[in-house]
This record gives structure tokens, C-alpha cells and sequence, in this order.
């Protein structure tokens, strides 16, 4: 254990002593990088609110024999086969929550532990686009910022945004400092400039939720609708050639 950092625990939970469970509320230094620590299998869990969940932990290969061991959580049940700890919840509609599995070392104070990252995810009820601060004609050669909105997805640092020009994407958009656990709205930009080929294409954006090789897959995507540009045309009076010319403007409609 030398150059691990111990962390100050103070834990109330179920534990075993050999075969016999019982409550053990303490103060408890404890490691994560200790020799022969506690291994869960799967090593990290997602999982969609309400949907079921398990996962094992070996406690340990031999130190934790004839000692203090078992499971921190805070949602579902587990149960004590040898060294061997089984959890499993029926809906799990907890955000942020984590399984904590450990034995104490020599009977001491001091806890070997591993802790099972728990990612809950849920999809966005709705993906919409949006002209940002902006109604009425656009002109060709002006720069407009496309809006996309996410509205209740979790967790958002996982969310990645694409908007797309047709089938072109134009660029990604993600939120890796939201570190929010909960379903949350979050909005995304992107900055375009209007030419006169923009004439009937199409604008729209999607949302999808990386989760990782644990994940769904493929992982939960959400489209929005589509915006398009219709090419008008729109007179003004040129006073230095006193004659009428057209200059080609730019509108936005929504398809549903």
C-alpha cells in the first residue's frame, strides 16, 4: 500500500464477518491500491433509468479471509457467498450512485477497497433547431447561428451534438465539463454564413449519447427537424443607377 493515499471513510452498511451479516458503522481509512483488491465484474455499469442491474465483487484472492468485508451501496440488495458479493436492484432510478466493495485489513481500521462506477442514462425527450436571436429575411453573405436544444437527457458530459448541412455534417458539439448527473436541458451553437447555394437545403441536428463499449449499441440517437432555406427574391432601389435590381434573400421554414 505505500505511495496509496488513504481516503477517510465514515460507513454504515451491511457486512460480513465468515458467515454471519450484520451492521458496521465506523470511521475506516481506506485504499484502492492495494495488492489484492476487491474485483467487480462488470468493472463499470450502464444502465437506463428504471431498467434492472447487477454486478459481482471478488473480494479479495486470500487477505480478506477470517476478516471484516463487504458492499457499500446506497440502492438494491446484495448477498454473501464465501468471498464472492452479489448485488442486484430491480429498477434502479437513482442518479450518481456507486457500489462500494471492501475488507478490512488485518482488523484494523484500515479498508482495501474498489469502487463500481454506475453510469444511469436516459434519453432526450425532445431534440429541436432554431435560428438563434434571429426572425425575417436572411441575406447571402451574412453569418447566422444555428440553436440545437436537448431537452431532458442524462447525463449531459456524455452528449454529443452534430448539425448537418443535408447530409454534411458541419460540426460537434459536447458539454465535457458538465459534470450534472440528472436530466437536464442543454443548448449548442454553430455559426453559418448564407450563400446563394443555400437555396432549399436543409438544416438540422442530432443528439447522441456516447456511453462507451458498455453501453447500448448502437448508442441512443435523437434527431430534431429540418430547417430549410427558400431563395427569394427582394427589390431595392440602386439611387447611383436609378434602376431596379434583385438581390437573392434567404428565409427559414420548419418541416414536421
Amino acid at each position: 500500500m505505500k505511495g496509496d493515499r488513504p481516503k477517510l471513510l465514515w460507513s454504515a452498511s451491511q457486512s460480513s464477518f465468515l458467515t454471519h451479516d450484520y451492521t458496521v458503522l465506523s470511521f475506516a481509512f481506506t485504499y484502492t491500491n492495494c495488492s489484492d483488491k476487491p474485483v467487480f465484474t462488470p468493472s463499470r455499469l450502464v444502465v437506463k433509468h428504471g431498467d434492472s442491474a447487477s454486478a459481482t465483487c471478488s473480494v479479495c484472492q486470500s487477505a480478506c479471509k477470517n476478516t471484516l468485508y463487504g458492499l457499500e451501496k446506497s440502492v438494491g440488495r446484495h448477498t454473501i457467498n464465501g468471498t464472492t458479493v452479489s448485488w442486484e436492484v430491480d429498477s434502479l432510478t437513482e442518479w450518481g450512485t456507486e457500489l462500494t466493495c471492501y475488507y478490512s485489513v488485518n482488523d484494523t481500521e484500515v479498508q482495501c477497497c474498489s469502487i463500481l462506477p454506475i453510469t444511469v442514462y436516459k434519453s432526450p425527450d425532445s431534440v429541436s433547431i432554431s435560428i438563434n436571436n434571429h426572425t425575417g429575411p436572411m441575406f447571402e453573405g451574412r453569418q447566422y447561428t444555428l440553436q440545437c436544444e436537448v431537452q431532458n437527457v442524462a447525463p449531459v458530459k456524455n452528449l454529443s451534438v452534430t448539425f448537418y448541412r443535408g447530409t454534411t455534417p458541419l460540426g460537434q458539439q459536447q458539454s465535457f465539463n458538465n459534470n450534472n448527473t440528472k436530466p437536464a436541458d442543454e443548448q449548442y451553437t454553430f455559426t453559418i454564413t448564407i450563400s446563394k447555394e443555400d437555396d432549399g437545403v436543409q438544416y438540422w441536428c442530432e443528439a447522441e449519447l456516447e456511453l462507451g463499449p458498455e453501453g447500448p449499441q448502437p448508442p441512443p440517437v435523437v434527431k430534431s427537424e429540418n430547417i430549410t432555406t427558400t431563395n427569394l427574391l427582394s427589390p431595392f432601389v440602386d439611387q447611383s443607377e436609378l434602376h431596379i435590381v434583385y438581390q437573392p434573400v434567404f428565409l427559414f421554414y420548419s418541416l414536421f
